[in-house]
């Protein structure tokens, strides 16, 4: 596709024009002229596009002209409205919802704040999922992650580009941000200053690998029930946290990021651990942490020989753990209790997991978790660390490190 672009205005040379002219040599001109020449032969079928570059070069020009109206910035939004209310009302409060987890805003207490109550994360979040609802067939988003710091940006666009494939979309983020490109994991990359395009796309249609997202590392400390005080106001149900529970928390590039408590599950014929709290920030959702965290935490438990059980209404754990290996569903999806958010006697939607993953005995020692001796590992220990014996309960409570 070849693209041509001029764009000219009118100079009105007042004293100031023409006293600058003077001190910098500038031709005297009526008009000011640029012209911008482009081929963009884009593949057959693609997901993620980039348009990226400096700032001046074209960008903006470059996708209004090559994609017309789907170009946008931002929305308008209600002023004293939730966001919920800022969707198409042809959607469905379950479509909404799952629109928004799917670009990594899973927070269902901030869904029923007004625009400008919302962070700056939390807004280009809820951009990008107005985006893909107004224009299901191609959305272009201009300054894509030019609003919010570097590792939400990063985070983001890892959580907006697997919503995208997943629905099977077509999106393009102009920028001049090279450091999201990694993260979006895009079928092709134009870069206006150089007129460069870069395809990462097979002559078969297969996705190359130029660009793929880093591992993310997963930092996971043990911690006391202080940190839920961080966490509390993103969870969908209650803000209430059991006393007796015990607490993990994540950090990435040492923030506080998500967070898991557990309980004592205490049934007369199947005794065990329950998952009793996990929540991800708005700024780290959308990339799986929060089931990162819970499995890692189910596995540390599962290493004392009991069962690991865990009940959710969140669409993205459900879905993610109806397909894992690493847990088995025990109650399907089924409507019930009172509906905590909007107080009222809907049902909501929930399912029952027990873990069937591996254990990890090691690491749930480290956390100050009694776990039995393997077999092996009975013969070659000493008799004071056998069960039973205090000593082989250890107190350190520093976590370990985990690729999300």
């Amino acid at each position: 596709m070849e693209i041509s672009i001029q764009r000219a205005v009118d100079v009105v040379r007042t004293p100031r024009v023409q006293q600058l002219e003077g001190m910098f040599d500038v031709p005297p001109s009526m008009r000011s002229e640029q012209t911008w020449r482009h081929r963009l032969d884009l593949p057959s079928h693609w997901n993620i596009g980039v348009i990226v570059g400096p700032s001046g070069s074209g960008k903006t020009t470059l996708a209004r002209e090559a994609f017309g109206k789907q170009l946008v910035d931002r929305w308008p939004w209600p002023l004293e409205q939730s966001i919920l209310d800022g969707f198409p009302a042809s959607m469905g409060i379950r479509d909404i919802a799952g629109l928004l987890s799917s670009v990594g805003f899973s927070s269902p207490p901030a869904w029923v704040r007004p625009y400008h109550a919302l962070s700056n994360g939390e807004q280009f979040r809820v951009n990008i999922a107005r985006t893909l609802a107004e224009m299901p067939e191609l959305a272009v988003v201009d300054e894509f992650t030019s609003v919010v710091d570097r590792t939400v940006a990063r985070i983001g666009s890892a959580a907006v580009a697997k919503a995208v494939r997943r629905l099977e979309r077509k999106f393009v983020a102009v920028t001049c941000h090279y450091d999201v490109i990694d993260y979006l994991e895009p079928d092709w990359v134009y870069e206006p200053h150089t007129t460069k395009l870069t395809l990462n796309r097979g002559a078969d249609g297969s996705r190359g690998a130029l660009w793929r997202r880093p591992p993310l590392a997963l930092e996971i400390h043990r911690t006391t029930s202080a940190a839920w005080q961080l966490f509390h106001t993103h969870h969908y149900l209650s803000s209430h946290l059991h006393r007796s529970a015990q607490c993990y928390m994540g950090l990435v590039e040492d923030r506080p990021a998500v967070f898991t408590a557990v309980l004592s599950f205490p049934h007369p014929n199947r005794p065990g651990w329950r998952e009793h709290r996990t929540v991800c920030l708005p700024d780290f959702q959308g990339i799986g942490l929060g089931n990162a965290l819970s499995e890692f935490i189910a596995s540390i438990y599962a290493a004392t020989g009991k069962n690991y059980y865990s009940t959710t209404s969140h669409p993205s754990m459900i879905r993610h753990r109806s397909h894992s290996p690493r847990w088995k569903l025990i109650r399907r999806p089924s409507f019930g209790g009172r509906h905590a958010l909007w107080q009222t006697a809907w049902s909501r939607l929930t399912a029952s997991f027990v873990y069937c993953g591996p254990s990890r005995p090691q690491e749930a020692r480290l956390f100050g978790i009694k776990t039995p001796l393997l077999a092996h590992e009975r013969a070659q220990a000493p008799a004071s660390l056998h069960p039973g014996d205090p000593q082989s309960e250890m107190d350190s409570e520093v976590g370990g490190t985990q690729a999300a």
